[in-house]
């Protein structure tokens, strides 16, 4: 009797305290066999989901927590079923309840998490769900994380009383799957649940701009919360990082009335807390950052600036003398140069008391109106295989991206990344800058990867717990790197380029570090799958994240894998081409709208990770073969796991093709890759003929290789 008396004044209590949103409908929802699961974040989720579901399920709850008297005065206010996981009967009870049509509501991950993230997802409840046939709906709980009831650790944001989202997402199922045993149906059943958990995680993200995520981030973690350390060796709180980008944002609007609102400007800054700064300014005021990459050469940099119909770089002088780029830059035709340290010269009082009397206490409104889907940045490829594109990622491309990794990867606020990956790179922006930045992690920002003895020192003094790289360069950290120096690091990252094995096993040798290889592409923002410490797989580059579809599409003439085509909210908005300037050109496949054809071709194994087994482009058909360059390259490595090597080809008038191998190692013959391709199973096709002895494979500043010189050196070879 007094039940609905007590839950309609603590919901009303909740309302008020916590300002709940609930968001979607389940309207219309069979409740007959009906699992809700949803992530665990505080000791208030089973009270709220109590009090706001639409309907009266039966939680589960750990026999422990029965133990508790004030729990069990919480659970007086709902029906639930105390269960010992650890006896193969409880999960039997569960079903007979689905089964008996009564709705189900249990945490997946069977604990609160401390991580702030997805932890653990138990097999039970994904086996319960394609036992039963039963529906499941997922609700994800948003902000008891940041309360007092919270197991979260560290540096965790804390708040009296947060705002509460509970979000109810579109039901679904789990069948049973096909396995000739049951641990393995089992297994298989869980690994679909953890994935559904993450999906649920990342469907559930708000749809905002760089900006007001930045906004977000400032009130959920506090102003005064030290952020960004660069070469300076000053440490920046999110009140400077949003001082910086008001004033900066100000100042070059003023500077270039020329530019519209979703215009371009080009930034030619390295990697400075002033750089992040100006992206997010920049955005906020509807002027388009476009990201130079400042060793492509006065030809790249012409050729980026037109096509993205760019007229003005804004870089910094000290940075042009620092770098060299002064000859690079005099040669530039047709472009202004606007420099930093003219802008802060002509801050005026106006400004000051603009930033301080005003903007910095309402940022939101600093904002123009900009939709989602509106341009954010404007990357550029590599240029390894071609003149370089200019790939315009919209907010959502870079926002679900960051929300994908997060659903994936626990980054806490107790972490540090140390990124020397420039930000012109969409591994260095997206991975590297925004997703600390966003969250709330520590950021150290060195401006070259190429300074491989003092990296790893950064990462040893400033306690850095994240790192980022290229296989190239993690190669060389390894190297030079004393075995304490990553005495801290949780998470190494590779991406951008096939890691090797003699990099991956000098890392856990030397360090008892494992790799986390992952793939992606400018294109998409950039990640596309990465492996995980829940979904490892040495050799692949881990499963896709959540809310990515794929396709394969078959090559004639190449019998492993297929092309890979995909689509999901981080694809890009599409490309500005010199051909066409300042024309957005939506990316094509032959999969339909909305699809981009990524260049690689990849095998899927059954459990959903994925293989590289090389680029398109980067075939050569030997008397009549496909031969993949890339395994020449991993021939190559086999055979000399100390030095680097990248194959190329060239016309050959009786074979069609070529190969030609370029290597480090100076003993290196035909003899002896030979022999290694024997014991390994490679065809005598994939040995190349011609072998040639260079100091240093040329680079791009990505950390690429740059296949474009090399293959005007195999040609002229």
């Amino acid at each position: 009797m007094m039940r609905p008396v007590i839950r309609f004044f603590l919901r009303w209590l909740a309302r008020i305290l916590f300002r709940v949103r609930v968001e979607g409908s389940c309207a219309g929802l069979d409740q007959s066999r009906l699992l809700i699961v949803a992530n665990h974040e505080s000791f208030l989720d089973g009270l709220l989901l109590g009090l706001f579901l639409p309907f009266d399920p039966v939680f589960i709850v750990h026999t422990s927590v029965v133990n508790s008297r004030f729990f069990r005065m919480i659970l007086s206010q709902v029906d639930y079923l105390a269960v010992d996981t650890t006896r193969p009967l409880a999960m039997k009870q569960i079903i007979r309840l689905l089964e008996a049509g009564r709705p189900v509501m249990i945490f997946p991950e069977g604990r609160i998490t401390i991580t702030g993230s997805l932890m653990k997802v138990y097999e039970g409840p994904a086996f319960v769900a394609a036992k039963s046939g039963a529906t499941i709906l997922p609700v994800r709980l948003d902000g008891t994380g940041r309360s007092y009831f919270t197991r979260v650790s560290g540096k965790g944001p804390r708040h009296l009383l947060p705002r509460i989202t509970i979000t109810m997402l579109p039901p679904t199922a789990i069948p049973m799957p096909e396995a000739p045993m049951a641990k393995q149906r089992r297994r298989k059943a869980g690994e679909a649940m953890r994935r559904l958990m993450q999906e649920m995680l990342f469907s559930s993200r708000p749809q905002q701009t760089l900006y007001s995520a930045l906004c977000d981030a400032v009130e959920i973690h506090g102003r005064g919360r030290r952020l960004i350390e660069d070469i300076k060796q000053i440490e920046y709180r999110y009140q400077d990082l949003l001082k910086m980008t008001l004033m900066l944002a100000r100042l070059v609007e003023r500077a270039t009335p020329e530019v519209a609102p979703g215009g371009r400007i080009a930034l030619l800054l390295p990697n400075l807390a002033p750089t992040l700064a100006l992206v997010f300014g920049l955005s906020a005021r509807r002027r388009v950052p476009a990201m130079l990459n400042y060793t492509a050469g006065s030809d790249g940099m012409q050729a980026a600036c037109l096509a993205a119909d760019t007229r003005t770089i804004l870089t910094s002088r000290a940075f042009v003398e620092q770098a060299n780029l002064v000859d690079k830059l005099a040669a530039l035709q047709g472009i202004r140069l606007l420099y930093l340290e003219d802008l802060r010269a002509a801050v005026t009082l106006t400004d000051k008391l603009w930033l301080m009397g005003y903007a910095l206490w309402f940022p939101r409104a600093f904002e123009l109106p900009v939709s989602p889907e509106a341009a954010a940045v404007v990357l550029f490829t590599s240029g390894s295989e071609g003149k370089p594109k200019g790939v315009v990622l919209p907010h959502r491309a870079l926002l679900a991206n960051i929300a994908q990794i997060r659903a994936v990867i626990d980054f806490t606020p107790d972490d540090k990344v140390l990124n020397a990956l420039p930000i012109f790179h969409s591994f260095g922006l997206t991975a590297g800058s925004l997703l600390p930045v966003l969250n709330g992690a520590g950021l150290f920002l060195y401006p070259s990867p190429l300074h491989y003895r003092i990296i790893p020192e950064l990462a040893y003094d400033r306690a850095c717990t994240i790192l980022f790289g290229t296989n190239t360069f993690l190669a060389n950290y390894g190297k030079f790197a004393h075995p304490y120096d990553f005495f801290r690091l949780r998470y190494v990252i590779a991406g951008a380029e096939k890691l090797t094995e003699p990099v991956r096993g000098l890392w856990f040798e030397k360090f008892g570090l494992r790799i986390f290889e992952g793939y992606g592409a400018t294109e998409t923002a950039p990640v596309l799958a990465v492996n995980t410490p829940m979904a490892f797989r040495s050799g692949t580059v881990g499963q896709l994240l959540p809310g990515i579809e794929y396709c394969l599409e078959t090559v004639p003439g190449i019998d492993r894998g297929g092309l890979l085509h995909v689509r999901g909210p981080n694809v890009m908005a599409g490309y500005f081409k010199v051909e066409r300037p300042g024309v957005l050109q939506p990316p094509s496949s032959v999969m339909g709208e909305g699809w981009y054809e990524t260049g690689d071709m990849v095998e899927v194994d059954e459990d959903g990770f994925l293989s590289i087994v090389g680029r398109v482009k980067r075939f050569a058909k030997v008397a009549g073969e496909m031969i993949s360059l890339e395994s020449v390259e991993k021939l190559a490595s086999a055979a000399s796991p100390e030095r680097f090597h990248a194959a190329s080809s060239q016309p050959d008038p009786s074979k069609g093709e070529a190969l030609v191998l370029f290597t480090t190692d100076g003993q290196m013959n035909r003899e002896s890759l030979l022999l290694k391709a024997r014991a390994l199973g490679y065809p005598e096709l994939a040995v190349p003929r011609k072998i040639v002895h260079v100091d240093v494979l040329p680079l791009l500043g990505t950390g690429k290789t740059d296949y474009v010189t090399l293959k005007r050196m195999a040609e002229a070879v």
